[in-house]
């Protein structure tokens, strides 16, 4: 069996949504690359269905069926282990034939029968703490999703809520986490510079200038992994745009933390 989250630090990174095949591989493909030049692995992320919208006309993607057959393509395409996003137990089966890692997304990380369901899938599982939850408090998160059997299972910080508008990352968590859950750690730099409801039309909005030094301070103060939603232009995105990183741009950003992981656990052994 592979384990997507036994070789640390890992990197979690696509697009935010499944979008045409050109788009979908392109991302794959420098994913890839990326991957081989700096010795991480990394596993391809896009969900087939955003069903958690802000506004009802809020682009979602092209559905299980067609989302899924695309995200096979990717695999073909890139090899890379393929994870995505399912929101209710019905789904369960068909995108545990696809994908590799299945997610839980933040809003629902206390849905019991969804986390049951994923974990019988005999897939890896990432849940994501919700913004509303202690670490302490997504050990139960974890217990529903261990007790259904799944092989491997993470946790994400994607920061926490502060007032109405925005997230702040609390950088404690990682410690926290790890010591509540007992899983690795994953932190998600994009969604924790969201602002929900902020944007354009009452969609979310974000500030992507933040991504790159709270990664880097996520790496120190001790995640296993690096959650990244990236895309060749984000301000044309169909969903997330304002908080993913620019394709670009994600080789730098990702090889710098990679440099403090390394440099921060060499500090403590030492």
């Amino acid at each position: 069996m592979v384990h997507h989250f036994g070789a640390t630090p890992f990197l979690i990174a696509g697009p935010c949504v499944v979008e045409s095949d050109d788009l979908n591989v392109r991302v794959g493909e420098a994913l890839a690359d990326l991957g081989a030049k700096l010795g991480v692995h990394v596993v391809y992320k896009a969900s087939y269905d955003k069903a958690n919208r802000s506004r009802l006309k809020g682009a979602r993607g092209p559905g299980l069926e067609a989302g899924l057959r695309a995200l096979e393509r990717v695999r073909a395409a890139t090899g890379l282990p393929i994870l995505t996003d399912v929101h209710e137990p019905g789904h369960v089966p068909a995108a545990a034939q696809v994908a590799d890692v299945l997610q839980i997304p933040a809003f629902l990380c206390r849905q019991t029968d969804l986390l049951v369901a994923v974990g019988r899938a005999e897939r890896a599982v990432n849940v994501k703490k919700g913004q509303w939850m202690s670490p302490e408090g997504m050990a139960g998160a974890v217990e529903k999703v261990r007790a259904g059997g799944a092989p491997e299972i993470a946790v994400t910080e994607r920061g926490t809520f502060f007032g109405y508008g925005d997230l702040v990352v609390d950088m404690r968590n990682f410690t926290r986490l790890r010591a509540a859950c007992r899983v690795p750690v994953v932190y998600d730099a994009t969604h924790s510079v969201q602002q929900p409801g902020q944007g354009p039309d009452g969609a979310s909005g974000g500030l992507r200038d933040f991504i790159p030094p709270l990664l880097y301070a996520a790496a120190a103060a001790g995640a296993d992994g690096f959650f990244l939603e990236t895309h060749p232009d984000p301000d044309r995105a169909p969903s997330d745009g304002p908080n993913m990183v620019p394709l670009d741009q994600l080789y730098g950003v990702v090889s710098v933390a990679l440099e403090i992981w390394q440099r921060a656990r060499e500090a403590v052994r030492a």
